[in-house]
């Protein structure tokens, strides 16, 4: 190993040695067992590697690759060019660690034919933004390498506008404002990142209050940058908790006059608006997508509750 690589965590060094892998197929390799840092077995992903170590790893690669599944898919809009889909809360964007079929990219590839990007690799074809698994919404998917490159130069430049309606717990003291914070890998819980976290980088979301329940409040938040868990990280951050986030803090259960009742199993989180320019042509571009029956129905019966009170 040279010089200038030392300090390095061990996962980040593999990673960069071993493109083919992922970091989290690194990561479960080294808490199996199976990465050698000189004579010693590594038992820490985050453990440093020194000048002059030796790391050996005893796997055999398993290239991640989809595979085409007829699924349900909501196609709101689709050219030569690209798609935009509806995607559902609870389904996964791509394969990967953990995950090899029931993916967005597993119907897309059968509902396509196979016709899709090749810039993400064989794991995430087409891909050029994701959604957290129990966020629903809107999402691009480019069909051919030169549309995803110009989705990404604009994903890059931030000209792409996306809105979010989602619902957080408590009342924000302001109609309209921003919260700008930077957000990395969390130091304790890996599958979380915070505000301030390991890595962090610089994140904006503005956001303007579309209405007001008795403890909760509807929101168009809308990120200026994309940020893994942004939206979610931002309000947890301030102490106003995504409805059905369990993951950053969100109660399961709230009360209304004495009476217990369960939130959501789901986030109240949905990509419902994207603004973009059509990546071969230029034209502006608008699409929206209307809150699932399960995020409507529980703000019918928070307007219910309220007007009984």
């Amino acid at each position: 190993m040279a010089g200038t690589e030392a300090g390095q965590r061990l996962d980040v060094f593999l990673t960069r040695k071993m493109p083919e892998w992922s970091r989290s197929q690194l990561q479960g390799v080294i808490r199996r067992g199976l990465v050698n840092v000189g004579r010693r077995t590594a038992s820490k992903a985050g453990e440093k590697v020194e000048a002059g170590d030796a790391v050996t790893i005893r796997a055999q690669h398993e290239a991640l690759r989809a595979v085409p599944e007829d699924l349900p898919l909501t196609v709101v809009y689709e050219d030569e060019d690209f798609v935009v889909v509806d995607k559902p809360a609870g389904m996964v964007v791509h394969v990967g660690a953990g995950v090899k079929s029931g993916t967005l990219v597993n119907a897309l590839l059968h509902h396509l034919g196979g016709g899709l990007s090749g810039v993400g690799g064989e794991s995430r074809p087409g891909i050029v933004h994701r959604l957290d698994k129990m966020t629903s919404g809107l999402i691009l998917v480019a069909k051919n390498d030169p549309a995803h490159r110009a989705l990404a130069s604009q994903f890059k430049s931030r000209s792409i506008r996306k809105h979010y309606q989602t619902l957080v717990h408590g009342l924000l003291a302001k109609d309209r404002g921003e919260i700008r914070a930077s957000v990395g890998r969390d130091p304790v819980r890996r599958v979380r990142m915070k505000a301030g976290g390991i890595r962090a980088r610089e994140a904006l979301t503005a956001y303007r209050v579309v209405k007001r329940f008795r403890y909760f409040t509807l929101i168009d938040a809308e990120p200026h940058t994309g940020r893994t868990h942004q939206i979610r990280v931002h309000f947890a951050s301030i102490r106003h908790p995504v409805v059905g986030d369990k993951l950053y803090g969100a109660p399961g259960k709230f009360r209304y006059e004495g009476k217990e009742y369960p939130t959501l199993t789901r986030n109240f989180l949905h990509a419902a608006k994207i603004e973009l320019a059509h990546p071969r042509t230029g034209a502006p571009l608008v699409f929206t997508s209307q809150l699932p029956r399960e995020l409507a129905d529980f703000l019918l019966f928070l307007d219910r509750e309220d007007r009984l009170l």
